[in-house]
């Protein structure tokens, strides 16, 4: 796969890349009413807290939605690829990369889990695959 563009890293979504970084999705969650938010953000949408910490995902999920975009094509990504809405089971949404699956395959509620990959050495992104089901 094509080095994607890289992402745009603030004191408020770095947290989030270096947990990547260590596989791991990391969620923000207010200090003052415990509401988990994603994208992260400083000011809590619930009570307007500015104290915010962090959790650490399951990276379990179930697939919201998805699209495959086709035009206008990057030279940076592969096609075709899917792009995805996952709900993570600790109630928050995400935007990524469903992978290990023909397009053709993938089902709107089915379970996905997340998987790493690395780019250049520094960069890490979070995608999705199918999970079987136990």
């Amino acid at each position: 796969m094509a080095t994607p563009l890289r992402p745009t890293i603030s004191p408020d979504t770095a947290f989030f890349w270096d947990g990547l970084r260590e596989h791991v999705v990391r969620i923000q969650r207010c200090v003052s009413c415990g509401e988990l938010r994603h994208p992260p953000r400083p000011m809590c949408p619930s009570c307007n807290s500015l104290e915010w910490d962090t959790v650490d995902s399951s990276g379990r999920g179930t697939l919201h939605s998805f699209v495959m975009p086709l035009h206008p094509q990057f030279p940076f990504l592969d096609y075709p690829y899917i792009v995805a809405l996952v709900d993570l089971a600790e109630g928050v949404r995400l935007v990524s990369n469903l992978v290990g699956i023909e397009p053709a395959d993938a089902r709107i509620d089915m379970p996905v889990e997340v998987c790493f990959a690395e780019f250049d050495g520094d960069l890490v992104l979070h995608q999705f695959r199918p999970r079987e089901q136990a």
